[in-house]
């Protein structure tokens, strides 16, 4: 079982990856286990590939890969999220959309950050789709997070609130 969790929620081009990619760089004990690479991990398990290979290849391994992660989800709702949960040490898991997600990790102990960044800045970062669907909106009222990181700013800015962050999470 995984001995530290911490999930990361946030809109699209919020900055919850630079913002995990920045947390990894400096804690060392952590590693990222998000949604989609515990099923390719399982996959690689299965198929006796590393993760290195099966991102590689993705195209080759995709129909695979969607597969396992549909059959896993027919066992259980929380069938992928059991199998972060069981993986071994310090894990980031970077990306964290609906209710049920958030529930399942908080009831594990995960430690909830949630980046918060203006519409208009996020536009600027990418293009913007779908910011109706439930991956986008599920977690908007969710109040009781861990930390909140405002991200309104340059990446400068967000490495500074990285480090006093890595203060309080050691």
């Amino acid at each position: 079982m995984a001995d530290k969790i911490i999930i990361f929620s946030g809109k699209q081009y919020s900055g919850k990856d630079t913002l995990a990619k920045i947390l990894l760089e400096n804690m060392p004990d952590y590693r990222r286990c998000a949604m989609g690479d515990i099923i390719k991990l399982e996959y690689g398990r299965q198929h006796g590939l590393t993760y290195e290979e099966i991102e590689k290849n993705k195209s080759q391994y995709r129909q695979g890969l969607i597969d396992l992660g549909n059959w896993g989800r027919s066992q259980s709702d929380d069938y992928w999220i059991k199998k972060i949960i069981s993986e071994e040490g310090n894990i980031m898991v970077t990306d964290v959309r609906v209710p049920f997600e958030y529930e399942t990790f908080k009831k594990a102990g995960a430690i909830a950050i949630r980046v918060e960044c203006p519409r208009e800045i996020r536009a600027k970062r990418g293009t913007l789709i779908g910011e109706d669907d439930v991956t986008e909106t599920g977690l908007d009222y969710i109040k009781n997070w861990d930390y909140i990181i405002k991200n309104d700013s340059d990446f400068e800015s967000l490495k500074e609130k990285a480090f006093e962050l890595i203060k309080d999470l050691k």
